[in-house]
């Protein structure tokens, strides 16, 4: 609004000093005798003075208020192309584009283009360093694995003990019905923590297998084990290995953080190829959370967040309470990667 204004008047103090050129050319400096017309001479009922001073200002902001629209839409357009500028067809959305603004866009997408490939270069690294080291990141996986169990599935376990305990010492009643439901759930959820547990910690994630074959065996072998029905659409998609590993690796985290504490009654996996992109998507109709207030789940999803970063794709984690959780990732691909069917 102060911009507006700002425009407005000097947009009107403009007309003036020109309207007081032409006048002071015309019937020379501002004296009585010369400029007296200007309130004598009457149009529309109204000084001519005052006219012009109307017209002056209808012109003012006439063209400011062309001046801020023309702005308006220019700083939306740039706005949708700077969003885009990530995306790998950019170049192809930029038909109505000034030059120089092309020109700075297309510098923009090549640097990041260039960095996305310079992290799925150094993540290519990091995987073949590894692998000099992995007997010793196995060791802590299992140390971790056993304080885990410790600290989680032992102590559940150990209630549904006390709880059988306290069945076996009274007589059958009508709370006894009660307490072995409550034993069931308890030791339900013993056995949805050690699931995700150990699907949480495979040291090896594919097996050389592909992505594809890895997700299918992953989501047969979690169909036998829980309590949820899993709907899945899986595509043939070739990636680079580290690329296949970390969404792996993020499809493991999603589906572990589902066990634990999602609650779900039906899970929805997704790893489909789109307008060149390979998208991954997790969705579940459990719980869900509060991203800024429940920091039950913030582990899994920091490792989500740091894997995807690191392979140089975008990813997007929405959850609403009581509705449930979608984890997406999309990672760009060349379409002559693909395999065909």
């Amino acid at each position: 609004m102060m911009t507006f204004l700002l425009r407005f008047v000097i947009l009107l103090f403009l007309f003036g000093s020109f309207t007081f050129n032409i006048l002071a050319f015309l019937y020379g400096q501002p004296r009585e005798e010369t400029w007296r017309f200007l309130i004598d001479n009457r149009e529309f009922d109204m000084p001519l003075a005052a006219l012009m001073v109307i017209v002056a200002a209808c012109f003012s902001f006439i063209i400011t208020l062309w001046m801020t629209i023309a702005v308006k839409l220019k700083e939306n357009q740039t706005t949708r192309l700077v969003k885009k500028v990530t995306e790998t067809d950019f170049p192809k959305k930029m038909k109505h584009t000034s030059s120089s603004l092309k020109k700075a866009l297309l510098v923009t997408n090549e640097l990041i283009e260039t960095q996305r490939s310079s992290l799925q270069r150094l993540s290519s690294e990091k995987v073949e360093t590894n692998d000099a080291i992995v007997q010793e990141r196995l060791l802590a996986e299992r140390q971790r694995l056993a304080r885990e169990l410790h600290d989680s599935v032992s102590q559940q376990l150990f209630a549904a003990s006390m709880l059988l305990s306290a069945l076996t010492e009274q007589e059958e009643n009508e709370h006894s019905q009660k307490q072995l439901a409550q034993v069931e759930r308890v030791v339900q959820q013993a056995q949805l923590e050690m699931r995700a547990l150990l699907l949480h910690l495979r040291p090896v994630a594919l097996h050389n297998k592909s992505l594809a074959e890895g997700l299918e065996d992953l989501i047969v072998e979690l169909q036998e084990k829980v309590y949820f029905n899993i709907e899945y659409q899986i595509e043939e998609i070739t990636l680079g290995k580290v690329e296949e590993d970390h969404l792996f690796r993020i499809a493991q985290e999603a589906l572990s953080n589902t066990l634990r504490h999602a609650k779900a009654s039906e899970v929805e996996l997704l790893f489909i190829a789109r307008d060149g992109l390979a998208i991954l998507r997790i969705q579940d109709n459990g719980l869900g959370f509060d991203k800024d207030g429940d920091k039950t789940s913030s582990y899994g999803l920091r490792n989500i967040a740091e894997r995807a970063v690191e392979i140089g794709c975008t990813y997007k984690i929405v959850s609403v309470p009581n509705e449930g959780t979608i984890v997406e990732v999309k990672v760009p691909f060349k379409k002559g990667e693909q395999l065909d069917d």
